[in-house]
């Protein structure tokens, strides 16, 4: 335990010192988010006078939404680190090193905990400059930062495991877009729920993506059902300790194929 936590710390500051040379690409990564963030809460704006959405302004309900939807476009990028490690054969050097399985995948998942950190700090500073409000407090928000890295680090695990499997960019990138889109919109990120058709609302309760806007908006608003945050929060949890163990344990399909 103790070894594994030294490999995961040296790791993680490997990672930092990556997302250091590269401060752009927190800049690149929220360009779409904000035009989401930007245009939908105008072109949807008259929503929130439809029955059934709830009250509130589209763009207090918008911005979890997009906080989520930023977290798991970066990281399902997040594979693309290991495939560059396999290219330059640092991967090869790794494995063939006294460093922890565990320690590789914690140190990966640390990189993108503070990507998702930071983008959802800009994501909510940029929503309240143009008008939105969150009766939750600074808690509310901190909850709600606290689901969005959880549901990034699902899929960074998860981008991991598979880019040690299929062991190309290509491949990995395709299967990421293909997860991604249909997740997002089946959940409720842009739409209310009693506004979506009954399977997409069937579907959304099953659903990771939903699991974490809705933790979020439940924080956030006025009058929080806690049991519904933390009930999500759980899900998210354990989720990830799944997709960790997959992660760790894709270690032994890369080995075997090289």
């Amino acid at each position: 335990m103790i070894t594994t936590l030294r490999h995961s710390n040296y790791l993680t500051g490997r990672s930092m010192r990556i997302l250091a040379r590269q401060p752009a690409y927190l800049f690149f990564t929220l360009m779409q988010p904000m035009v989401w963030l930007l245009l939908f809460s105008q072109l949807f704006s008259s929503v929130s006078d439809m029955p059934g959405f709830g009250g509130g302004s589209y763009i207090t309900f918008l911005t979890p939404g997009v906080i989520v939807m930023t977290a798991i476009m970066s990281a399902n990028w997040a594979g693309t680190m290991f495939i560059d490690d396999m290219k330059t054969g640092v991967m090869d050097r790794s494995l063939t090193s006294p460093v922890s399985r565990s320690g590789m995948i914690n140190g990966a998942l640390s990189y993108w905990a503070v990507v998702t950190v930071v983008q959802a700090l800009i994501v909510f500073g940029v929503s309240l400059l143009i008008g939105a409000r969150f009766d939750g407090g600074v808690v509310g928000v901190l909850l709600a930062i606290v689901s969005a890295t959880l549901l990034a680090l699902i899929f960074a695990a998860f981008s991991c495991a598979m880019a040690l499997v299929v062991r190309s960019q290509e491949t990995l990138i395709g299967m990421s877009m293909f997860l991604v889109l249909p997740l997002t919109f089946l959940s409720t990120v842009l739409m209310a729920p009693a506004l979506l058709p009954g399977w997409m609302q069937t579907v959304a309760k099953f659903n990771p993506v939903d699991w974490a806007v809705t933790a979020a908006r439940q924080a956030l608003g006025a009058d929080p059902q806690w049991g519904v945050v933390f009930g999500r929060l759980g899900l998210l949890l354990l989720l990830l300790v799944v997709m960790a163990r997959l992660a760790t344990g894709a270690f032994r399909a890369y080995q075997r194929a090289v």
